[in-house]
């Protein structure tokens, strides 16, 4: 069975299982975790040598890194890659987007405020720059859905998946979402996709 590989309160470890329960694809989950070194153990790090999750492990033990990678392999063929060559450029240029302009700010404000071992951190300037940033990526999200329903258009994408891993939760980093209206409807609508599990669910 095609195993995930990755962190049960990392976002970025959501995206991959939120996708296949949508798709109704079934994996094992296995807990590899920072918080207690397992992502630096030599044998993790022989599956992936940079020691970060997710990881996907298929059937046949090929392995593919990288979250956003993994959702675009999994997509392939569904609903959640656009077949229009125009809509898949735009779901790739917002998974760029999640990860160049929206994760940096939003998870780690979330990351430096939640997790003990990342207090030291909390700088009073990194934590005006994540907010700073932060704000801006929701305000670039904000313009977006107040003119399309999803991010690559009418329909729902990998795109919303990567995105919606991080901003469901980023009260939890000091931001105002109350603030966003299209942010916040476009929430609602991620939630009542069929399929949708919460961010801890496992199999």
């Amino acid at each position: 069975m095609t195993v995930i590989y990755g962190m049960i309160d990392s976002g970025n470890c959501y995206k991959p299982r939120l996708l296949m329960a949508k798709l109704g694809q079934p994996f094992t989950h296995v807990e590899v975790s920072s918080h207690d070194g397992s992502t630096r153990s030599a044998e993790y790090l022989a599956k992936n040598p940079n020691g970060m999750v997710p990881l996907l492990e298929l059937d046949d033990g090929r392995l593919l890194a990288e979250s956003n990678a993994i959702l675009i392999y999994l997509a392939e063929g569904t609903r959640f890659l656009p077949a229009d060559r125009y809509l898949r450029g735009l779901a790739y240029q917002w998974l760029f987007f999640e990860q160049y302009s929206h994760e940096p700010y939003i998870a780690v404000r979330k990351a430096i405020l939640t997790f003990p071992e990342r207090a030291k951190d909390a700088t009073p300037e990194r934590l005006e720059l994540t907010l700073t940033r932060g704000n801006k990526a929701l305000g670039v999200m904000e313009k977006q859905l107040s003119r399309t329903p999803f991010f690559a258009g009418n329909d729902m994408s990998i795109a919303d998946i990567a995105l919606y891993a991080y901003t469901h939760d980023a009260h939890k980093g000091g931001f105002e979402l109350d603030a966003y209206p299209a942010v916040s409807a476009w929430l609602e609508r991620v939630k009542a996709d069929p399929g949708h599990v919460p961010e801890k669910w496992l199999p």
